[in-house]
């Protein structure tokens, strides 16, 4: 995985962590690489990155292994471990995680410490707002001790570990204001020294079921005695690779109406504020700006609202009577989804998605209606 030095301040001592992307007897739908990297909270996908990718991955693989043969023939292994270049993983939740933990010295150097110990954490993090005072929370936090104190003196030490059985129930993700990160982190204790920390991050996603419930959606919107429309989508759930489909219809035009979009709107919220009486409206409010801050300190909301993907459904005038069909594919948006999430106690923040149905006249006057609908997970990716 990425590599860290910590030259000078750590005495010529290197450290890696290599997490087990295939280990014996794993289902291969338990861990599956990434082709678009990391997800993020950017709109900014390019729809032939996996390809790219893919391409690129093919090209670094055997150079990875010419680096790895090289490595064996080798007696100092110390200088072959810059600039290595690995696929980004993602794991199931109730998969195990289990890797390797590698030191390096230069040869004919040893290194005195106090102890190695290497520890799995899982973190929410809110740089803007607090959990009583702190800007992040550890809902899991397992150490382990991988050697006593002692010296170091080989110039290659390769330390297996493993953390089993970790029920880990928030979903990695990477937002605006906040994110949600587990993280495997070797540390080397030193005398009179800082310790040597150096962190990984292990992706987790949570595939889910459909809900049995998923009513079609049917709303109207109208302007007395000018315009009524009535649209309806089939369904409220959607997984993120699924079909939006559905349709318009217009009872009564009165207006000139210029054109129709639909666009997919995502909203975070964080703060302590979710938790208070009023989280409904600092959730399902809010203006459609970049961002809205309210409340005190102890009740402060932030919130970020983001225009994942517009999809124009008609351009001119409809006619009484007309019917007009809507399909988005989710998986064509130029963003990485993440299932919705609701606040709780643990997390202190929400991701919400939402249907903005718009229609703008001759005269540039906008009229729309907005509806959440729930993401959920299906396939590890």
């Amino acid at each position: 995985m990425n590599f860290l030095g910590n030259l000078g301040g750590g005495g010529g001592l290197q450290v890696q962590i290599k997490l087990h992307a295939n280990p014996a007897g794993l289902s291969t739908k338990q861990i599956v690489p990434l082709s678009s990297g990391t997800p993020e909270w950017k709109v900014n996908k390019n729809p032939f990155a996996s390809h790219v990718i893919h391409k690129k991955l093919q090209q670094v693989q055997p150079m990875q292994q010419a680096m790895q043969q090289q490595q064996q023939q080798t007696p100092y292994p110390y200088a072959n471990t810059m600039d290595r270049s690995d696929p980004v993983h993602v794991y199931e939740a109730n998969q195990d995680i289990e890797g390797l933990v590698c030191l390096y010295l230069p040869p004919g150097k040893t290194y005195d410490h106090l102890g190695i110990k290497v520890q799995f954490l899982g973190r929410v993090n809110l740089p803007h707002a607090s959990f009583d005072g702190r800007s992040h929370y550890d809902f899991i936090s397992l150490v382990k001790e991988l050697y006593p104190p002692g010296k170091l003196c080989q110039s290659e030490i390769i330390i297996p570990f493993q953390f089993r059985n970790v029920e880990k129930q928030h979903e990695t993700y990477h937002g605006k204001n906040v994110s949600v990160k587990y993280l495997v982190r070797v540390i080397v204790e030193r005398k009179f020294l800082l310790p040597i920390k150096k962190d990984e991050e292990v992706l987790i996603q949570l595939p889910g079921q459909e809900p049995q419930s998923n009513p079609s959606i049917k709303m109207e919107v109208g302007i007395d005695e000018c315009l009524h429309i009535e649209f309806e989508y089939q369904k409220r759930c959607y997984h993120l690779q699924d079909v939006i489909t559905g349709n318009i219809h217009f009872i009564l035009v009165r207006i000139k109406i210029k054109y129709m979009e639909l666009t997919v709107i995502r909203r975070e919220c964080c703060g302590d504020g979710l938790l208070s009486n009023d989280a409904t409206t600092a959730i399902n409010g809010g203006p459609s700006g970049n961002s809205n801050a309210g409340g005190g300190e102890k009740g402060r909301t932030i919130t970020e609202t983001q225009t994942l993907t517009r999809y124009e459904i008609m351009d001119g005038a409809p006619v009484k009577g007309e019917r007009i069909p809507v399909k988005m594919w989710l998986g064509g948006i130029p963003a990485d989804l993440s299932p919705t999430v609701h606040a709780s106690y643990s997390t202190r923040f929400s991701v919400r998605y939402y249907l903005n149905l718009v229609l703008v006249d001759e005269e540039d006057r906008r009229y729309f209606k907005q509806q959440e609908i729930i993401l959920w997970r299906k396939d590890l990716g």
